[in-house]
């Protein structure tokens, strides 16, 4: 027994074998890779940065399809980000949110928006908006939780036009979706016309 663990390999994780496992995995919608509990496998240089863009080794990933693929596997434990599969667990860097958030339309009461790869999530108590300021300039960085743990940073036009539709809501000035208000802002700090 010790003799063929010795004998045993140590396979470094890489991207492609990720992909390899992923779509082995794949079924219809997303991996439920909450139900797995694979061996952690060390950290993997790959980074999803601010604006979206996933680099492996340095190099942004150019194909759609294959981010899409480390997407549906993606997993956040806390503030640490993994790719899962039934094999393996690795772990990667996410510079901010791993999604953003490129659009929104308004359908009925509720707001439904669109992160940079085609999810898509109606903010709601199960989806909700959430928006942190900056301790030092003030400066917003809104966010909607996409799906699982795992949000999208709404992109700059998409939160300017959901300011246009905010309404002022027990001293708070914020919106409306899924019948919950998303507080942006402190209805006493919002600038004197």
């Amino acid at each position: 027994m010790a003799k063929a663990m010795a004998e045993q390999k140590t396979v470094t994780p890489s991207a492609e074998g990720l992909a390899a496992s992923a779509r082995a995995a794949k079924t219809r919608g997303l991996p439920p890779v909450e139900q797995w509990n694979p061996p952690f496998c060390g950290d993997i240089d790959m980074q999803i940065k601010r604006d979206g863009t996933w680099f492996y080794e340095g190099t942004p990933i150019g194909r759609p399809e294959l981010v899409k693929l480390f997407a549906s596997i993606l997993w956040r434990e806390d503030d640490n980000y993994f790719l899962v599969t039934p094999v393996e667990k690795v772990g990667i860097t996410v510079e901010d949110a791993p999604f953003v958030a490129v659009d929104f339309n308004r359908v009925g009461d509720d707001l439904v928006f669109e992160t940079n790869l085609g999810d898509m999530a109606t903010a709601s108590l199960d989806h909700p908006i959430r928006v942190v300021r900056d301790a030092i300039s003030g400066e917003p960085s809104p966010y909607v939780l996409v799906r699982r743990n795992l949000e999208a940073l709404i992109d700059r036009k998409s939160f300017y036009r959901l300011v246009d539709e905010g309404v002022h809501h027990d001293g708070w000035f914020g919106v409306w979706s899924g019948g919950t208000f998303f507080g942006i802002i402190p209805s006493n700090e919002l600038p004197k016309d």
